[in-house]
């Protein structure tokens, strides 16, 4: 049964169990017509409702009322004109355009519909009395959230904030070797080419960072490496404690908030190692990373001796006075 088969999907079979109920209404719609002699298609109805106050309107007006677009009220227009319920009139405000109302079989047909619409709302009400759910004031309350926020965005949200859940940050561990030289290879490769110092501590990250007191850490996403970022120890003459360097995510895993996790870790584990500031090296072509490493609060350098070619942009974090 079609019930069992809900009972299986629960709620987010909701757009085809609407369009089902929607598909019963409307058959049973066709039936109500007929049972008052009212010869009016359910698409119609809106459009002529909107008529039986008697007062010539343009199609664009009767659009914006119903909410329905220019394209499909005209198309009901010309419909209901073949079938002799409206006329086109001149609209007296603008004698050079025309807009239409009831013709006197519509204004007649109208008469019938005041009297079938009277007992539909009260089988409406013994509807909803039976069911104990004021269906109506639920749609009303949908219709007004969902204007609000629509289906997808909400899903997307709920999408985005169950893959980011599904991130851990991790240290580094030399099976992940691989995966912090490739990630920054491949960003790097992108705009430039590697330069000796970034060969030296790619293949060689123990000696050149982890030696000397510094850290790596490591985004695993569905159970695979896809972000790195590297604390990195820094000579005190230099005016900082540690250097934030080798941040790199993966491109199919942005927008999961990685390159936040990742330097705020790096910052987290600096601060807890009592440093005074933290440094890092960029490049202003880089937009996304340099907007991050702004609202994690990094300001810009006035004077800067890059370590690399690439290097454009220089920026520090102070994390204490001392």
């Amino acid at each position: 049964m079609v019930s069992d088969f809900f009972e299986k999907t629960g709620k987010v079979a909701i757009g085809t169990r609407l369009r089902m109920l929607t598909d019963t209404i409307t058959h049973n719609a066709d039936d109500i017509y007929s049972l008052y002699g009212v010869g009016l298609k359910p698409k119609w109805f809106p459009v002529f409702y909107s008529l039986m106050d008697e007062q010539p309107k343009s199609i664009t007006s009767i659009a914006r009322e119903i909410g329905q677009s220019h394209p499909s009220v005209s198309t009901i227009a010309k419909e209901m004109l073949a079938k002799g319920l409206i006329e086109e009139v001149v609209d007296e405000k603008d004698r050079r355009r025309s807009v239409i109302s009831l013709s006197e079989d519509g204004r007649k047909m109208a008469e019938r519909l005041i009297v079938q619409l009277r007992d539909v709302g009260r089988a409406v009400e013994e509807l909803s009395a039976q069911s104990g759910h004021d269906l109506w004031a639920a749609i009303g309350d949908w219709e007004r959230l969902l204007s609000a926020k629509s289906m997808y965005e909400r899903v997307k949200e709920i999408k985005s904030g169950r893959e980011r859940a599904e991130v851990d940050i991790v240290e580094y561990i030399d099976e992940y070797h691989d995966a912090f030289r490739e990630l920054n290879r491949n960003w790097i490769e992108t705009y430039w080419q590697l330069e000796p110092h970034d060969i030296e501590v790619l293949d060689n990250p123990d000696k050149y960072i982890l030696a000397g007191g510094g850290r790596i850490f490591v985004a695993i996403y569905q159970g695979r490496p896809v972000g790195v970022c590297a604390l990195c120890p820094m000579d005190r003459a230099s005016g900082y404690d540690y250097e934030l360097a080798k941040l790199a995510v993966s491109p199919d895993a942005r927008r999961l908030g990685i390159g936040m996790r990742l330097c705020r870790k790096v910052i987290d584990q600096a601060a807890a190692c009592g440093a005074h500031a933290v440094f890092l090296e960029s490049n202003t072509r880089l937009k996304s990373a340099i907007a991050l490493y702004r609202k994690l609060g990094f300001k810009e350098l006035p004077e800067y001796h890059p370590a690399y070619e690439r290097g454009d942009i220089q920026m520090e974090l102070i994390l204490s006075d001392c």
